[in-house]
């Protein structure tokens, strides 16, 4: 049976609790048999461990608030979350390639966008309604729902899906880039999307239902042709239903790689005219 950081802590307060409640019951017994006792030594004695009893009941009660409030982030400081990744979410802007050759050997390429979003100037993070439109999870995020902040690397993640190599400044060509987070508390189903700007226009989303568990390590990512990589200050937004939890940047410098299409030139025979003999006259 999997057991997660946050069911070890609720069963270790429960434990504690129990512990105060067999103290207590045997202590105020201890006391009240105690009373009852006639010779003054054994009853003195009696009395004190009941007590003691008492006392060790009151412990536990302290114990069990601190295991409750403090029990999660401590165990998180020694104990790296087993990594649960969600799955792979592609629904992104992929603009559509088409190709106006002039007469020459290295025709340009133009790139018309199927779809472009720029949302309007907002002080407050929020979800594009085309965006929107994909959700198909629960709306209502979880209440105690935690994200640790986006870490971002395009060298890859290692085994236990830790990023290598990590930074905040990339150079052209970028390659496949991705941001690492932790969670915690998470419920299954709901709906998840991360949004990637870069100056304030949408460039790349990813929308799901959440199927990660509670808790572990999650990641966004963005494997685009090279020439999508503009130079330029990107910002990932990371939401929960419609509700912003966190966001990360990083800057990628330098031009991009520019693609080209070569043609090769086919040789078209034209045929030329030929003579026709014309036809003599023959004398009568």
């Amino acid at each position: 049976m999997n057991l997660d950081i946050r069911a070890g802590v609720l069963a270790a307060t429960f434990l504690t609790i129990v512990f105060f409640l067999i103290s207590s019951i045997t202590g105020v017994q201890t006391l009240l048999s105690g009373k009852q006792v006639k010779f003054f030594k054994l009853r003195r004695d009696q009395m004190m461990r009941g007590w003691r009893l008492i006392g060790l009941g009151l412990f536990w009660v302290i114990v069990s608030i601190g295991i409750y409030s403090f029990g999660e982030p401590v165990a998180y400081h020694f104990i790296t979350p087993s990594p649960t990744v969600p799955a792979s979410l592609t629904p992104s802007i992929t603009p559509s390639i088409s190709t106006t050759p002039t007469i020459t050997e290295t025709p340009t390429i133009t790139l018309t966008p199927a779809e472009s979003y720029t949302p309007t100037p907002s002080s407050t993070p929020f979800v594009p309604v085309a965006v929107q439109a994909r959700f198909e999870g629960r709306l209502t995020p979880p209440a105690e729902a935690a994200f640790s902040p986006l870490i971002f690397t395009n060298i890859g993640l290692d085994e236990d899906y830790n990023p290598v190599g990590p930074g905040i400044q990339f150079t052209n060509p970028v390659g496949h880039l991705y941001g690492v987070f932790t969670y915690d508390r998470m419920e299954d189903d709901t709906q998840w999307s991360a949004l990637w700007y870069v100056d304030g226009e949408l460039v790349h989303y990813e929308t799901m239902p959440w199927n990660g568990g509670s808790g572990g390590i999650g990641y966004t990512d963005w494997d685009p042709s090279p020439e999508l990589w503009l130079p330029g200050d990107y910002v990932v937004q990371i939401f929960l239903g419609k509700d912003f939890q966190i966001s990360g940047s990083f800057r990628v410098i330098g031009e991009p790689p520019t693609s080209t299409v070569t043609l090769t030139p086919s040789i078209t025979t034209t045929p030329t005219p030929s003579s026709t003999p014309t036809p003599l006259e023959t004398p009568e």
